[in-house]
């Protein structure tokens, strides 16, 4: 019996190590690995957005769960990680997150500004004109998606940007 229990341990501890991917193999899962939620049968992870002023996210997919995070910022970009029922877990830019009740969330897509004074052009070129600067930490509409750049806008400020200057576009990511 003692052998048999070290084999079942020995195999549950190469099972668990098996689960432990890299950090960035986690933060960005190709695209073609993702999978479908049980709920919407919509890719997770996707981005999505807050729909009003204020989000509680929840230790669990219930009102019965405490709230360990207020989400505060209309519009703010946040990152589906998982469904159940009308819940879905969520995270921001910064990692932070939990359970937000499904009638928060917009399917809008916007951005954070990560870069400060990031550069939008008038064309997806670094030699275009710049039409104006966005600081780190702006939300900022997401529209149309190439390889490498992405148009944003806000306030009637709109041009392009690298990819990299945003938070709530996958990297390999095309939009029409």
């Amino acid at each position: 019996m003692q052998n048999r229990s070290f084999r079942i341990g020995a195999i549950v501890a190469i099972i668990a190590a098996s689960l432990c991917l890299p950090a960035n193999a986690q933060d960005a899962p190709a695209r073609s690995q993702e999978t479908k939620g049980p709920v919407t049968n919509l890719p997770v992870p996707r981005f999505v957005s807050l729909k009003g002023d204020q989000g509680n996210a929840r230790r669990g997919p219930s009102l019965s769960h405490r709230i360990d995070w207020v989400f505060k910022h209309n519009g703010m970009p946040l990152k589906i990680t998982a469904e159940f029922g009308h819940w879905r877990r969520v995270e921001d830019r910064d990692g932070a997150g939990g359970w937000v009740h499904y009638s928060l969330l917009s399917g809008v897509r916007n951005v954070t500004v990560e870069s400060d004074m990031a550069e939008l052009h008038a064309r997806a070129e670094q030699s275009s004109p710049v039409t104006g600067i966005a600081e780190a930490g702006a939300i900022m509409k997401l529209g149309e998606c190439l390889p490498r750049w992405c148009e944003v806008s806000q306030d009637g400020i709109e041009g392009w940007t690298e990819k990299s200057n945003l938070w709530g576009v996958f990297p390999d990511e095309t939009r029409e």
